[in-house]
């Protein structure tokens, strides 16, 4: 079809999205997405076709798979931290592709029992797991990614867990991505990495694929963290001016291994050393996705997706013993250590239907979007475990003393229904309103499939109705304002219901016994902002955010474990801030920076058992007050990018990324003397030199001043004697800080190899 009939066909929603011109293939506007643009944003779960972003009431963060790969960074959290505003990462597991991943103090994290508040998802799916509302971060092919937003609040049209935000994923197709590239890279701590794309396209049908694989032995000690990631991504098309279905297939098959934290102690001597090892998870993938939409008028837009996802995960993780005895020999019923592994077994399935009208209300622009969507997941977990001894370097896998015994074997199933609704009205050319809901209504249900703790067995009903409303005002085309009020809601998990009784504590992941009921989390947040433009190259942004959190759920510690404990509400929480952001380019310098200030503290008081808090009382509790600071969130946080073109060929960046200190994960009373991890600020290089059309050179330099920094910390208790002296010391052990150290000064160099690749743009990022 020429693109004279095309433009007939499609004017209206054009003009809805201001799109970019019509490329060479059959232009269909609900593939807008897939471009690699970030002129409008996704504002519902589907992504069909999205909003302008001057009419979004959000503070929105973009970006492109173009920037992602100029900046080489290793994976999709690392772009992230490098350059989105209030997004910080930690190292809670020790391997690079495990990180909390932390927005405005909303973690979306790997690690079951995390208590989860940020929704991810990929084209349309919700890839938070069913089973913990966990994020896989090493699941997510970086090199298949078109564009990603990061919509803050708590957007009730995304869902389940959108308390602070939720983090849309596009991926690339053959239609805006034709070509072929090949880039392989090396450097520090082993690093070897390969990675391939190839997309192309005829009249109407299209295909990508990519490949990723990684591997690196690690920075820490006894290849604490090291990581085999191995991804695929596939895409096949069909498109014309009407039609759009996209089939996509993800898979991974990736072997983690983590360093943990470290005592303080450990960590003045050498940042490299570990703790106890192994723990080693591994993650196997596979994911299909079918998704489409047709026009049936001009301004009548159908969308559907349906999904099938499987994820098999193993973690072997050892752990000292608190209750070994130093006086009497290891042996059986006396060891020094445990080795703990849990087996999930995980599959998830669902699909969406929805609807979008693109017309005119009393003569103004109306954007109407309907929809339905299931999601159904059904989890066997298995727990067992090893009484071993451990040796001099810390390592729990060599004396192994009884063979793995079955501790826990539970099944858990859980279906997520969701109405949702949303209408975006321009009441004038510079007034816009939005307006949204959606009602979820979701069960959990788990049963002990052992036969002997049949007080696990419960099903448990969650249901609420979301609103959300939002104000856009444009007095020109260089400035926003708007202001936005919505709710969000998180149901418990199944881990969190498993595991919420005081009297029977579990040891996560490692048991689940019986318990009480939970509430369901309920976010309220408010936002006003701007952003606008000063001239042709230099824009910025300003954003007041307050979200308010009932009855929000926390990990209560129940011994001198870290890990032991229970969950239960613990009221009212609160994170409020300012983002201030502005970036510029000025002939072949680009500039950017961004602020952040997050406020995050608890609401209502309450009792937590702390046994490690110095300020603990002779039964190990400690009383949290209302403003008393939330652990893991840094107040202040400062990032700079800078970007210099020498020439056409010759490019180099550098960013800085900068965090204030932040509380310890078990002094929620802010009263330890040792409770506080220190602020630090990091900088990284990266630089690229074209040696011919299509070759270029890279390099990166993560860390560039060798800074030696912890991102995270949690009060514990030290049972071993000292670092290269790992023989365990006493039963108690000494209560000292434990943090998880960032990686040192690193360089990787490589090549990079394009051919037929799509429109190039400016050599500034």
């Amino acid at each position: 079809m020429q693109k004279k009939q095309l433009v007939g066909k499609a004017l209206v929603v054009a003009g809805f999205l201001a799109a970019p011109a019509l490329a060479e293939h059959p232009e269909n506007p609900a593939t807008e997405l897939e471009a690699p643009s970030v002129e409008v944003i996704s504002t519902t779960p589907l992504p069909s076709i999205g909003t302008p972003i001057q009419e979004v009431p959000a503070n929105v963060q973009a970006a492109t798979g173009e920037q992602i790969q100029k900046q080489h960074s290793r994976d999709i959290t690392e772009f992230l931290d490098d350059n989105l505003t209030s997004v910080n990462i930690n190292s809670s597991q020790g391997n690079p592709f495990q990180p909390d991943f932390d927005f405005r103090g909303f973690t979306a994290s790997p690690l079951l029992g995390t208590p989860q508040g940020l929704s991810v998802f990929q084209d349309g799916v919700r890839v938070n797991e069913s089973f913990g509302d966990t994020v896989n971060w090493d699941l997510i092919p970086q090199s298949a990614i078109s564009s990603i937003n990061l919509i803050p609040g708590s957007n009730p049209l995304f869902g389940l867990n959108t308390l602070g935000g939720s983090l849309a994923i596009h991926t690339k197709s053959g239609f805006e991505y034709p070509g072929y590239s090949i880039e392989s890279y090396g450097g520090s701590f082993g690093t070897g990495a390969v990675n391939f794309e190839a997309g192309g396209h005829g009249e109407r049908v299209d295909y990508f694929v990519t490949g990723n694989y990684y591997n690196s032995d690690g920075f820490r000690d006894n290849s604490a963290s090291s990581s085999l990631v191995q991804q695929w991504f596939g895409k096949v098309g069909y498109q014309d001016s009407t039609t759009d279905i996209d089939l996509s297939f993800t898979g991974a098959d990736n072997n983690l291994q983590g360093g943990q934290t470290i005592p303080i102690s450990f960590y003045n001597v050498n940042s490299d050393l570990v703790y106890t090892f192994p723990d080693i998870t591994t993650n196997r993938l596979a994911f299909l996705n079918l998704k489409g939409s047709h026009f049936l008028t001009s301004n009548n837009l159908i969308a559907a997706n349906t999904y099938y996802r499987r994820l098999r995960n193993s973690n072997l993780s050892g752990n000292t013993n608190d209750q070994f005895d130093p006086t009497l020999p290891v042996a059986p019923g006396n060891a020094s250590a445990l080795n703990a592994l849990t087996l999930i077994d995980q599959t998830s399935y669902g699909g969406s239907v929805q609807y979008s009208y693109l017309g005119n209300l009393f003569s103004q622009k109306n954007q109407l979007t309907a929809g339905v969507s299931l999601d159904v997941g059904s989890t066997t977990l298995t727990q067992s475990e090893q009484e071993v001894g451990i040796t001099t370097d810390g390592n729990t896998n060599t004396i192994l003393l009884t063979p793995f015994a079955l501790i826990n074997n539970v099944q858990g199933d859980n279906r997520y229904y969701g109405l949702y609704l949303t209408n975006n009205y321009s009441v004038t050319d510079k007034v816009n309103v939005t307006a949204s809901g959606r009602y979820n209504y979701a069960t959990v249900d788990l049963e002990d499939l052992t036969g002997t703790t049949p007080a696990l067995n419960g099903n448990n009903v969650f249901t609420r109705f979301n609103p959300a409303v939002g104000f856009n005002y444009n007095p020109n085309k260089a400035l926003t304002t708007y202001a936005a009020y919505n709710e969000g809601m998180r149901a418990p998990t199944a881990v969190e219901l498993a595991c919420s009784d005081p009297n029977t504590p579990c040891s996560l992941p490692n048991a689940f016994l019986s318990d009480p009921p939970l509430k369901s989390v309920v976010s309220r947040t408010w936002e006003i902002g701007a952003r606008g433009a000063l001239g042709q190259n230099t824009s910025w942004s300003a954003a007041v955010f307050h979200t308010k959190l009932a009855n929000d759920i926390a990990f209560i510690s129940s011994s001198t474990s870290t890990s032991t404990g229970f969950f239960q509400n613990v009221g009212d929480t609160r994170r409020q801030g300012i983002e201030l952001g502005v970036s510029t380019k000025q002939d072949r310098l680009s500039l950017s920076a961004n602020y952040s200030f997050i406020d995050a503290a608890f609401q209502t008081p309450f009792t937590e058992n702390s046994p490690n808090n110095s300020t603990a009382d002779a039964n190990g509790q400690i009383q949290v007050n209302p403003g008393n600071r939330i652990p893991g969130i840094p107040r202040h946080s400062f990032k700079a990018r800078m970007g210099y073109a020498f020439t056409d060929k010759f490019f180099v960046g550098a960013s800085l990324q900068a965090y204030s200190s932040q509380v310890a994960r078990g002094n929620e009373n802010n009263l330890d003397s040792q409770g506080t991890v220190a602020g630090y600020a990091v900088m990284n290089l990266n630089g690229r030199y074209e040696i011919i059309p299509g070759l270029e050179l890279f390099a990166r330099i993560n860390n560039l001043f060798d800074k030696k920094y912890a991102n995270m910390g949690i009060l514990g208790s030290n049972v071993l004697s000292g670092p290269n002296n790992y023989n365990p010391a006493n039963a108690f052990g000494t209560p000292e800080l434990f943090v998880g150290p960032g990686a040192p000064i690193a360089g990787f160099f490589g090549i990079r190899y394009s051919l037929g690749t799509t429109k190039r743009q400016k050599d500034l990022d």
